[in-house]
């Protein structure tokens, strides 16, 4: 079984473009399958044989899974590795049959996505200090956060030549290796503007690369971009090198425990918010999906519930009758 899964990874890496992050939790996921599947079998994983990956094996996982205190959301992402991976073996003759094809999928919990209010986003844009050079860098960084709802992957990756700011376009390599072009708003621009100074000053400072200086009105983002050459990244440290994830993350938590009572408002709240609000002034729900990067509509559904939370409890204040205790 090891063979076969060794392969399957390079399969998901080099055929379908997957990141790292992604060969990763397939590769995690399938060894809890495989565990769990060698032990029902009173084997060794080395000895598993795929056609003992069957439907009352995946049926057993499921279920040791919920025992466990696995969410629904967690128990389908493996179930779906699993059938991946059984696809892929079928696809190379290694099996007969598709048996994840016969075993359904957990009915999910819907879950209200955590965001901010239009409010406490107006608060947490003015948090970071505009009287030095990180101060401007954290604006611009939460200000291009909600204004184009990219994940923060996608923002510690973003490069000098993937911004073009006299069209207040973004060019984004999202997942999968699937390149799009987000807007993004003035408020934005004017803060970026404001950082590219002081990024000039943090690379050269560092001692790394050269800075190099953004032409907002003279060239947008080349078609060679991240994948060409030298790569100049757009956001970075006191050092002058990338900021991280991490370090995003961080700064982002950081401002909006200065700004906002709220707990638990993760990163990724920014982007929830970017969509929530637009869901709310009428955008339409396939626009967000582009703007998001969902492979699937019924990702960004979600945010409808919020819409529908939302509308609810308006309706429970603004309705005459809907106080009324007589029935």
């Amino acid at each position: 079984m090891t063979r076969h899964l060794k392969a399957f990874l390079q399969f998901l890496a080099l055929n379908r473009n997957a990141s790292a992050h992604t060969v990763r939790a397939y590769e995690s996921d399938l060894g809890q399958l495989f565990a769990f599947t060698a032990a029902a079998a009173k084997t060794s994983v080395a000895d598993l044989q795929p056609a003992q990956l069957d439907r009352l094996a995946l049926r057993g996982f499921l279920g040791d899974l919920h025992k466990q205190g696995q969410s629904r959301a967690s128990a389908a992402r493996k179930l779906a590795a699993a059938r991946t991976f059984l696809k892929y073996l079928r696809r190379e003759g290694v099996i007969e049959d598709d048996p994840g094809a016969l075993v359904s999928t957990p009915k999910r919990d819907i879950r209200m996505p955590a965001h901010l209010s239009e409010g406490e986003m107006s608060a947490l844009l003015d948090a970071p200090a505009l009287d030095n050079a990180l101060g401007r860098r954290d604006r611009a960084i939460l200000e291009l956060f909600y204004a184009s709802g990219l994940r923060v992957s996608e923002l510690a990756g973003l490069d000098i030549d993937d911004v073009n700011l006299s069209a207040r376009m973004v060019r984004v390599l999202g997942k999968g290796g699937k390149e799009r072009i987000v807007p993004f708003n003035t408020s934005a621009t004017k803060a970026i503007r404001a950082y590219l100074n002081d990024r000039e000053q943090l690379v050269r400072g560092g001692g790394s690369n050269r800075g190099v200086r953004l032409q907002p009105d003279r060239r947008g983002p080349s078609k060679g971009g991240r994948h060409a050459g030298n790569r100049d990244p757009l956001f970075v440290n006191y050092l002058g090198r990338r900021l991280t994830v991490r370090s995003i993350a961080r700064l982002v938590r950081r401002y909006v425990a200065a700004s906002s009572a709220r707990m638990g408002i993760s990163p990724h709240a920014l982007r929830h918010s970017f969509a929530t609000h637009l869901l709310q002034r009428g955008a339409d729900l396939r626009a967000i999906q582009e703007l998001l990067g969902h492979a699937r509509l019924s990702t960004t559904q979600r945010y409808t519930h919020v819409n529908a939370a939302q509308l609810l409890e308006v309706y429970r204040k603004s309705h005459p009758r809907a106080k009324s205790t007589n029935g």
